[in-house]
């Protein structure tokens, strides 16, 4: 699936389909994520809440 990205204030934004947030079982607007870079790949995995939770 190729996506483009867009402009948005000051940024970039890049639309994720809602099939692609079911999958990955993420709530956007409780949940929070991680990105990472990888050999020039972009990961976004979903931040376990329940171990930022127990942190404070």
């Amino acid at each position: 699936m190729e996506r483009k990205f867009f402009r948005t204030g000051n940024g970039w934004s890049l639309f994720i389909p809602k099939v692609i947030i079911e999958l990955l079982k993420i709530d956007p607007e409780n949940d929070t994520i991680e990105m990472q870079i990888e050999n020039d790949i972009l990961k976004i995995k979903k931040v376990n809440n329940e171990s930022t939770d127990s942190k404070s």
